[in-house]
């Protein structure tokens, strides 16, 4: 695959050292190690290793990939490998997907509460479509559910939100019958949507009643319980998107749709234009506008552009793919053989897994004649990185 013009790692190399500088005190240790992983992916400083085509003899030097979820170049060789361990969880049934979208001034907090409100967010979406699904006015059945985090918008804004990949369908209380939706038709949106408020606020306001809340700058006085109470109010008479689209063209589609969305990070190289005196020139979509027209490139200043990225960066350990009901992990093995039960599916022979096993692909291929590439030689990281790109710890001043 060829190289970008641009990279992510560019820009930090470049403007990074000096915009740390002018943001000292005010950058985080996470966005700092972000920082530090993206400029030194791919390069020496992470060693490496030489490789040899068995085939026509070339030799190739490749760099350590530094496997840091937020860093662009990382994701694909991560994506694959979760889709792999996919590929036995799809059912033969319709697929739908649904997101659940925070007003702006819950996201003006989040960002604050990065952990708190994430993950409160995930267990709503979660709660709301299981509840709705369970209901026999609607369907009457336990549905799974996979949920991908994305907190930006395609300006890089923040903008958190949950893509909601699920069966079209579930099992009966039973436990042995499958009940299908209705061809087309998930669940009703605008119940989703009133639920998914409701539940959200009760959360929210319980949150702030247990301290694990915090608040700054124009939001220091959300300290308060009378004021956070008045600050939540407008927010219960406001519609909350929450949105289905139509099902997805079979299970292959399915899976198409989580390799392009599970690993993604804030931005790809793919969408850097330039960087010139002028700044960064970055290709972004208008949702408001039609059409080709939605399509438009927009120039940041470095420093806009780092400080937009890094708003993405996660809290540590926090989990951005989860799964409910019947696909979670602790029952996702027994529930989905319910289900195939359920469906009159056979489950993917043993025998197949073992042949698989028996003859996997070749982990480097060459890229002159696709024959396997062997390691033959080996080198550890630099051993002369200045220490402020390898941060291990807080900083010392």
């Amino acid at each position: 695959m060829q190289r970008p013009c641009l990279e992510v790692a560019d820009i930090f190399r470049e403007h990074g050292p000096a915009w740390r500088e002018a943001q000292r005190g005010h950058l985080s240790l996470a966005q700092l190690k972000v920082m530090s992983a993206i400029t030194q992916c791919r390069t020496a400083a992470l060693g490496g290793h030489v490789l040899r085509c068995e085939a026509c003899g070339t030799e190739q030097v490749s760099y350590n990939s530094c496997r840091n979820r937020h860093c662009p170049k990382c994701q694909s060789s991560a994506a694959q490998r979760w889709l792999d361990a996919r590929q036995a969880d799809l059912l033969p049934v319709e697929y739908y997907h649904v997101v659940f979208t925070l007003p702006a001034p819950i996201a003006d907090i989040a960002y604050t509460n990065k952990a708190a409100v994430y993950g409160l967010l995930f267990d709503m979406a979660a709660e709301v479509l299981q509840t709705i699904a369970m209901d026999p006015k609607h369907l009457g059945a336990r549905i799974g559910a996979t949920l991908v985090l994305h907190t930006w918008g395609s300006a890089l804004t923040h903008h958190p939100h949950v893509h909601g990949i699920v069966p079209g369908g579930g099992l009966a209380p039973d436990g042995t019958t499958w009940l299908a939706c209705r061809p087309g038709f998930f669940l009703p949106v605008r119940v989703l949507s009133r639920l998914f408020r409701r539940r959200f606020l009760e959360e929210l306001l319980r949150l702030h009643q247990a301290g694990r809340l915090k608040f700054f700058g124009e939001h220091a006085s959300l300290v308060d319980a009378a004021e956070f109470r008045a600050w939540l109010a407008p927010l219960r008479r406001i519609e909350w998107v929450v949105y289905a689209k139509r099902p997805f063209a079979g299970p292959q589609a399915v899976l198409a749709y989580l390799s392009r969305y599970t690993h993604r990070v804030a931005i790809s190289n793919r969408r850097l234009v330039a960087m010139d005196d002028h700044g960064v020139h970055l290709r972004w979509k208008d949702y408001r506008a039609k059409g080709r027209t939605r399509y438009k490139t927009m120039t940041l200043s470095p420093q806009e552009f780092m400080r937009r990225f890094l708003l993405h960066v996660l809290p540590g350990g926090f989990h951005r793919i989860r799964h409910y009901g019947l696909l979670a992990n602790g029952s996702r093995r027994a529930d989905l053989a319910k289900v195939r039960q359920a469906l009159q599916v056979e489950p993917k022979p043993a025998a197949q897994d073992a042949v698989a096993l028996a003859t996997p692909s070749p982990v480097f291929v060459c890229r002159h004649c696709a024959g396997p590439m062997q390691v033959v030689q080996t080198f550890l990281r630099a051993q002369t990185c200045l220490r402020a790109e390898t941060i291990r710890g807080p900083p010392t001043s």
